[in-house]
């Protein structure tokens, strides 16, 4: 993992002494998806490196749930949209429950947070502020208003509106935009012009008064001592949101912009623009945590470097990601494998057998979705040593399997047993060709491979002149009712023989 030993080397180098802190930030404006897990898994990561080298290190999770209620959501009902504008904190939960907007969502995530195993603390910003925890950079800012404005001007090169202020104002319930007047420190009050440009007077002492994002971000590096950051590509832009915080932090609050560590979006495969909360086109962190195991989902997210573009195929992809996982478990050969294994296995048991995916899967659905007895099933195959050592383990994956076949799994990859067969939908062709392939098995070995069911079935085939339609098109539909499925010598070789040898003769 060279990107992180890079972040790590560089972090040391600028903090040799004390503890490390890593933030990672998001607002709960609605479901946490996939994309949200390369903030927080890269913090993470960036954590468990600095400790496995013996440096303290702790991240932070900053839950921005005073921001304003923007856009109502595709999976939000529509009657939020009178909700529009107040503090996330404050707007009811679109399930009707006593918990808040922010809660309903943040809590989903944190459930799944937990499942990766990640050691993160928790700040709820709408705590900090009305608790009074912020009055002093609030302070800070607001009598340093021409400075704040001078650096947001000269690094983003663009001219901020005449009224312009680093606050939002509490007003009804509802964060508005006002023009600031004056601060009184020993009232810890400001003053300000509402909409009909008169004077009002508000606390900042009981969260009345937000910095708005751009201020508030570089006020907590400060006020929290960050040392190291990951955020969107959209705030590393040239004169972006990280190029001014990291000008205000130094001439307003005279600290250090924290390590700076980039990232790129996950975008679902065959999309060109990363996930949204509002539109709806997402995978949610805890649909993802259920299908795939801690160790694949952190694998996925860390094995690149922060700044590649991801795709993410909740189909195929699965498959792959599982067995490249199973792979590198296998393999553990270099320094680079075994910190990678480390960083991703992290806090939990393996729940990644050395059984391909792809193998466990057509297994799970030919025992009825029954777990032990897919377990016999796989024993009668090459990799029945495999079970005898990992039992307990394949019993977990199989429940992730169940997941993936309910959510996402393609349609061609999903089958049962047929419970019944109508010999009426069978040509006589079809019949002779089932019942002499029944023939051959009722003579097979009692240790036949799925090499020999594949054998047996091209022989067939080719005494017979046929094409791969005529001949797997009628073993297919006798078996499962569909035109193809899993691989046909090795899926017949699990099936109970006796069942099989019936099924083909068109018995049950």
């Amino acid at each position: 993992m060279q990107w992180l030993n890079k972040v790590a080397d560089e972090v040391m180098a600028a903090h040799p002494d004390g503890e490390i802190l890593i933030e990672s930030g998001v607002s709960p404006s609605g479901t946490y998806h996939v994309g949200t897990l390369r903030e927080v898994l890269t913090c993470d990561a960036v954590m468990l490196e600095l400790r496995r080298r013996g440096r303290s290190a702790r991240h932070i999770h900053y839950v921005d749930d005073l921001d304003v209620f923007r856009k109502v959501p595709n999976n939000v009902p529509p009657t939020h949209e009178k909700f529009l504008g107040k503090p996330l904190c404050d707007v009811p939960a679109p399930d009707g429950s006593d918990q808040s907007y922010a809660d309903y969502f943040l809590n989903d995530f944190l459930a799944a947070a937990k499942k990766l195993h990640m050691d993160m603390e928790v700040i709820r910003s709408h705590e900090k502020y009305r608790a009074g925890a912020m009055t002093e950079v609030i302070e800070i800012a607001l009598t340093n208003v021409d400075k704040i404005r001078t650096a947001i001007e000269a690094i983003s090169g663009r001219q901020l509106e005449k009224d312009w202020a680093p606050i939002q104002v509490l007003e009804d319930g509802y964060l508005k935009n006002r023009r600031f007047v004056s601060i009184d420190k020993a009232a810890k009050t400001v003053v300000y012009l509402d909409a009909e440009g008169q004077q009002q007077t508000t606390s900042y002492a009981k969260g009345e008064v937000k910095l708005n994002w751009r201020v508030d971000w570089p006020a907590r590096w400060w006020q929290l001592g960050v040392d190291v950051e990951p955020f969107g590509r959209d705030h590393a832009t040239k004169g972006g949101s990280y190029d001014t915080g990291a000008e205000i932090v130094k001439q307003v609050f005279g600290g250090t912009a924290p390590y700076p560590v980039p990232y790129n979006f996950i975008n679902l495969t065959g999309e060109t623009k990363k996930m949204s909360k509002s539109t709806g086109s997402i995978i949610a962190i805890s649909d993802f945590t259920k299908v795939m195991p801690a160790e694949v989902v952190r694998y996925f997210t860390l094995r690149y470097a922060p700044e590649k573009l991801l795709f993410f195929d909740p189909s195929e992809g699965v498959v792959k990601l599982i067995d490249d996982y199973a792979a590198l478990l296998a393999g553990q050969g270099s320094d680079d494998d075994k910190q990678t294994i480390d960083i991703c296995s992290v806090g939990t048991d393996t729940t990644v057998s050395s059984v391909p995916f792809s193998h466990l899967v057509a297994s799970y659905q030919a025992a009825l979705k029954d777990p032990v007895k897919t377990l016999e099933i796989i024993k009668r195959t090459e990799h029945g040593d495999t079970v005898t050592a990992q039992e307990e383990i394949i019993k977990k994956e199989l429940g992730f399997i169940e997941q993936w076949l309910a959510k996402w799994a393609p349609e061609d990859v999903k089958f049962e047993l047929a419970e019944k067969i109508d010999s009426g939908r069978f040509t006589d062709e079809q019949k002779q060709l089932l019942a002499q392939l029944a023939d051959k098995i009722a003579n097979a070995p009692a240790d036949a491979d799925g090499e020999w069911f594949h054998k047996a079935i091209y022989e067939l085939k080719e005494a017979g002149s046929l094409s791969p339609e005529q001949v797997f098109k009628p073993l297919y539909q006798a078996l499962i009712g569909k035109d193809s499925g899993p691989r046909a010598g090795w899926f017949l070789s699990i099936l109970p023989r006796d069942w099989l040898i019936k099924r083909l003769r068109l018995e049950s």
